[in-house]
């Protein structure tokens, strides 16, 4: 990074009583973070007292959202690029799990880091071609690239075409973790999140955070300043779709089965309404909505099969109350109080 960039950076936001340093960096829950995360851990054992062992996979089900969100809302949230195509990258991840599998190489060590270099390969071309547009054409061509790999998923008849594709067993990690356990899958689950989560706060709190927010308020003057407006976003979008990778590759290994639905654009659609409901730019706003939506969506789909009309009317009522999602709602009211 140029020095002149950080210098120009530092001087709107290296002020701690000044109003840049709220808005570019995002604290994380400090001391809270602790015992939410023994809460969390004692969540299997609960609900296996409580009769109620289903809900572990829903709750690991989640987690791996909070992680595929997490990686939409740094470049929505905090990069400003509206990407209708990242269902790919979780789609691609799930996949290189599959295939591998289906190849003999059933390695947690060698499967998910072999995803999320997939899934940032194709972040990498995608964004090369795509951050050179702006605005619909950009939205249109990630939504493209992704039905592009859809259609390809639907058609490789030896990895099951349109049914998707078995896995045989959950990936190994050499007797570390015993992952065909609901609970044990959990708790990793849980600190692969708390680890992701962990890591996008001091990416976004760093220089490089500061300046990809400083592209989304004022791309031009950032250009002025001397910043490398493509690099950064090339850089940001990369990383976000090889995080999506990972979740891509727990999801495969959670269901089991891995599907072109996976890649639809109706899947990137649904991310990036977790991102709109928990906050776009919140450091949680991705966490929250993942958790909101599908606990909303376990609860409301035992009542109705109309339970989307009830997240359609969230959605609305977030965007017109609240345009900073529960995140942003949670903050006015800790300011407030």
């Amino acid at each position: 990074m140029r020095t002149h960039e950080h210098t120009s950076m530092k001087h709107n936001s290296t002020d701690t009583a000044g109003p840049a340093l709220s808005r570019l960096d995002h604290r994380g829950l400090g001391l809270w973070a602790w015992p939410l995360l023994a809460a969390l851990a004692a969540l299997p054992p609960l609900l296996t007292a409580l009769g109620l062992e289903f809900y572990t996979g829903v709750a690991s089900r989640a987690l791996i959202f909070v992680i595929a969100a997490s990686s939409l809302n740094l470049i929505l949230g905090f990069g400003g690029m509206v990407s209708f195509g990242h269902a790919a990258f979780v789609g691609l991840g799930a996949y290189t799990v599959g295939i591998l599998m289906d190849a003999g190489i059933s390695s947690a060590w060698i499967a998910w880091p072999v995803a999320m270099l997939v899934s940032g390969l194709a972040a990498g071309l995608i964004g090369a071609i795509s951050l050179r547009t702006r605005g619909v054409y950009f939205i249109m061509i990630t939504l493209a690239f992704a039905q592009m790999f859809y259609y390809l998923a639907v058609s490789l008849k030896a990895y099951g075409g349109e049914d998707g594709l078995p896995l045989v067993q959950r990936s190994q990690l050499s007797g570390l973790v015993n992952l065909q356990n609901d609970a044990q899958m959990y708790w990793l689950l849980l600190a692969l999140a708390a680890a992701v989560m962990w890591g996008l706060q001091r990416l976004i709190n760093s220089p490089f955070g500061h300046l990809l927010q400083g592209i989304k308020e004022n791309e031009t003057r950032m250009h002025a300043l001397g910043a490398r407006v493509f690099a950064l976003q090339w850089q940001a979008f990369v990383l976000a779709g090889a995080i999506a990778g990972l979740a891509g590759a727990l999801l495969a290994n959670l269901s089991g089965l891995v599907t072109p639905h996976t890649l639809h654009w109706s899947q990137s659609g649904q991310l990036m309404i977790m991102v709109i409901i928990g906050g776009a730019g919140s450091l949680w706003g991705g966490a929250l909505g993942a958790v909101v939506l599908l606990l909303l969506e376990e609860l409301l789909s035992g009542y109705t099969l109309h339970w989307q009309m009830a997240l359609g009317l969230l959605l609305l009522a977030v965007v017109m109350l609240a345009p900073q999602g529960l995140a942003g709602l949670a903050a006015r009211w800790r300011a407030r109080a």
